[in-house]
């Protein structure tokens, strides 16, 4: 009873049109910035695929060729030297550099097929076993047991299907069917010479090359190989900012290329990160803004109440009875900002998972919004409940 009286005596002056100014300001920014975060993770999800346009976190570096360098051989053998490897990896949006392992030897292919058979000239090269995007079992050498597993870019068999087989007549091959396929392949060099079986174990949508096992380049270059340590002839560097202007000023400037333009397809990437930071950082200042009128309204309403605080402060309250009734109101105006933020969230995310969902994009779970929103939601009470008993004690000692 005694509690409803001091609630009736205390909400006089409370400001409905404060509250509700408060209540608008807050939902909008807190809104914004879960609904952004989520589409943001949404799309990161296309962002993440190895077939997508904007899955550029992979540049492959190597030295341009001008003029007749690849004639007079001082431009297309050219390798990276350990300073420049060393260079590229302190920039900041680098993560991490792999080293292309170039073959020293002379490597041909060919395929039995019944009475005859059809060879071809190839190369090999090697990469970090971390940069490969085929996950596959088979990814090993055994000198021992000597067979070749060999990764082919996917573009070269669609060269074959849709370009050599359907003018010569020849059938089309699948991926699967080309695993199965028996290679032979010819390794030669410092005067030796040998066969051995190979089997196309996957296919790369990342790396524009004919890559085997490091363990088996080390092994072959050494027996070989013209030279026993081969500089590297291209790079393979994993970025953290795709379509960073400074990646291709970075290039420019020392006489690199990317393969694939992938600095420029990137830019799609880099682009809506830039995008839903600045969204993002729109809604935190709505919020913080919010919380600062929240906070003046408080202390306008406790100074407009002051006289009545030392009333009741004469009555025997203590600061935290009082506080308690506009930390109940603070609490419920928040609690109803995050509710109909929420709502707000998962509507409009239902206006982007069609189209999503049509390009057989899987749908991300939304708890890491829905934490980030109760998180914050639950911070900016604390704050405000901190902020007004420290301001009714003060009101109560004076």
């Amino acid at each position: 009873m005694m509690g409803n009286v001091i609630w009736r005596l205390l909400r006089r002056n409370i400001s409905i049109g404060q509250l509700a100014g408060y209540a608008l300001a807050n939902f909008a920014g807190l809104a914004i910035v879960i609904t952004a975060l989520q589409f943001y993770r949404d799309i990161n999800t296309v962002m993440g695929r190895d077939d997508s346009f904007m899955s550029r976190d992979y540049l492959v570096v190597s030295h341009k060729v001008t003029g007749l360098g690849g004639l007079v051989g001082s431009g297309a053998s050219r390798g990276f030297s350990s300073d420049e490897v060393a260079d590229m990896e302190s920039r900041p949006w680098v993560r991490r550099v792999g080293e292309f392992t170039p073959a020293t030897f002379n490597v041909s292919a060919a395929i039995d097929m019944g009475a005859g058979s059809m060879s071809t000239a190839l190369f090999f090269e090697a990469i970090p076993d971390e940069f490969l995007d085929v996950p596959s079992q088979d990814w090993t050498f055994d000198p021992e047991h000597p067979e070749i597993p060999i990764i082919l870019n996917k573009d070269y068999l669609s060269l074959y299907n849709f370009g050599f087989a359907s003018s010569r007549g020849l059938p089309r091959l699948s991926e699967a069917m080309m695993g199965l396929v028996p290679l032979r392949v010819s390794i030669s060099g410092n005067g030796h010479q040998q066969w051995l079986p190979a089997r196309i174990v996957g296919f790369s949508s990342r790396l524009n090359t004919i890559a085997v096992p490091e363990e088996f380049m080390r092994w072959a270059n050494g027996l070989y190989g013209d030279t026993a340590q081969p500089a590297p002839s291209r790079l393979i560097v994993e970025v953290s900012r795709p379509g960073d202007p400074a990646i291709k000023e970075y290039l420019d400037a020392n006489g690199y290329e990317s393969a694939d333009d992938g600095a420029d397809r990137g830019k799609a990437a880099y682009f809506l990160a830039v995008v839903t930071a600045v969204v993002i950082g729109v809604g935190a200042v709505i919020s913080l803004l919010a919380f600062f009128i929240l906070m003046l309204s408080i202390y306008l309403l406790l100074q407009k109440n002051r006289a009545k605080l030392h009333d009741l402060m004469q009555l025997g309250y203590s600061p935290v009875m009082v506080s308690r009734y506009y930390s109940v109101i603070v609490m419920a105006v928040n609690a109803v900002v995050l509710v109909a933020s929420l709502v707000t969230m998962f509507c409009v995310r239902a206006m982007w998972r069609g189209p999503l969902d049509a390009i057989g994009v899987a749908p991300v779970s939304p708890w890491v919004s829905v934490i980030v929103g109760v998180a914050a939601v639950s911070v900016v009470t604390v704050i405000n409940i901190a902020a007004i008993r420290r301001k009714m004690s003060a009101y109560f000692r004076s």
